[in-house]
């Protein structure tokens, strides 16, 4: 910070009070802006949530804090999204995109695996293979607007494969989840698997 520049008559004691002052605005002024961009990142660009539940598991536990944004966000597959259904659930619910909107989705509950557009998908992230069926029933084309949405812990997640939920309207979608931040122990970043 820039010393000021006093009078020579001015006492020594005077002088340090009006440094110090000046020092204690200039911090206040420093601190009340980084809490103000910090709202407005929280506001229009970033959130906190919470997991709830295991569905996501091993990828995300109980208790795990993510930020999300959905700053010029277009959901694609792979995608871990968080959204909200209030006829599904009161809560965010945190699930991973396996389908976006005119792909086809098939699942072979025997073989425990997921075909979108005829294609196997290479499924490393997920609890077990994909066994339950819920209400699915053959394949689905995925709606207009809408993505076919599924949790890690496949065999213990109430998802898209039930007609409660089934596909998700995008502007239901709160955001991508991008961090897990807490617990530090756990610090990573979610990113999206490779379907090429």
């Amino acid at each position: 910070m820039d010393e000021m520049k006093l009078p020579d008559n001015v006492p020594e004691s005077e002088a340090a009070t009006k440094k110090t002052r000046s020092e204690i605005y200039d911090w206040l002024r420093c601190i009340v802006t980084a809490i103000l961009v910090c709202v407005l990142i929280f506001i229009f660009a970033a959130r906190i949530v919470g997991v709830v539940g295991s569905s996501m598991l091993p990828t995300l536990h109980e208790g795990d804090r993510i930020i999300t944004s959905n700053l010029f966000y277009k959901p694609k597959q792979g995608d871990i999204v968080v959204f909200r259904k209030e006829s599904f659930d009161e809560r965010s619910l945190v699930k991973r995109v396996i389908a976006t909107e005119f792909q086809t989705v098939r699942i072979d509950f025997e073989q425990g695996i997921v075909y979108v557009d005829g294609e196997a998908l290479e499924e490393d992230y997920v609890n077990a293979p994909t066994l339950r069926p819920l209400d699915f029933k053959g394949e689905i084309t995925v709606p207009e607007g809408c993505v076919f949405v599924m949790g890690d812990n496949r065999n213990e997640s109430t998802d898209s494969r039930s007609e409660f939920l089934g596909c998700v309207d995008t502007r239901y979608i709160i955001g991508r989840g991008y961090i897990v931040f807490l617990p530090l122990r756990d610090f990573k970043f979610l990113g999206r698997p490779d379907y090429e």
